[in-house]
């Protein structure tokens, strides 16, 4: 392995090495692939919020926002743009440090970008949940907006994270006999 691999050398990558037959540049490589296949999905997604509240400001009805209107739509305009950047981050990130054997960091790095990401895009939903519905309806928008925003946070990332402490306990189970 080259030196940027040192101490990488993890349980993940003996299994893979075991069932899959992967060596660990082989297992940077794919997750690399379904990360940024991960990564299109979103990105497409952020880029629709992203075009419908850049087309809003040019609306007639825009003009008859108030200031907490206008501040929501502000502040999702904003972290619909940010998650946008940090979505495309790892492409960047790969071409800088293309050919220079950091694999493993880009991935990485990749991962803790896309996670942030899917954060500002879930808020930038919420907010413009809140902006839609106060549009509409008026009364009620911030509390569907909270609901809409508990609700995708329990999904991406509630049931993942139920999901690794039952994975744990498992392991736990089957590495003291106890299966």
């Amino acid at each position: 392995m080259c030196g940027s691999h040192r101490g990488v050398g993890t349980a993940q990558q003996v299994w893979n090495q075991r069932v899959r037959g992967e060596t660990a540049i082989q297992q940077f490589d794919r997750n690399y692939v379904e990360l940024l296949q991960e990564v299109r999905v979103a990105q497409t997604g952020v880029q629709i919020l992203f075009a419908f509240l850049l087309g809003l400001a040019f609306t007639q009805r825009f003009q008859s926002l108030d200031a907490v209107q206008l501040t929501v739509y502000i502040v999702a305009l904003t972290l619909s743009a940010a998650a946008a950047g940090v979505l495309l981050a790892p492409v960047m990130y790969h071409r800088l440090v293309f050919r220079r054997r950091l694999k493993h960091h880009v991935v990485m790095t990749a991962h803790r970008l896309a996670i942030s990401g899917l954060v500002l895009v879930l808020l930038a939903m919420v907010g413009s949940v809140q902006l839609a519905v106060s549009l509409v309806l008026g009364v009620g928008a911030s509390v569907l907006a909270a609901v809409v925003g508990l609700a995708l946070s329990c999904l991406w990332f509630g049931l993942p994270l139920l999901d690794l402490r039952r994975h744990e306990q498992d392991e736990t189970l089957r590495s003291t006999g106890c299966d």
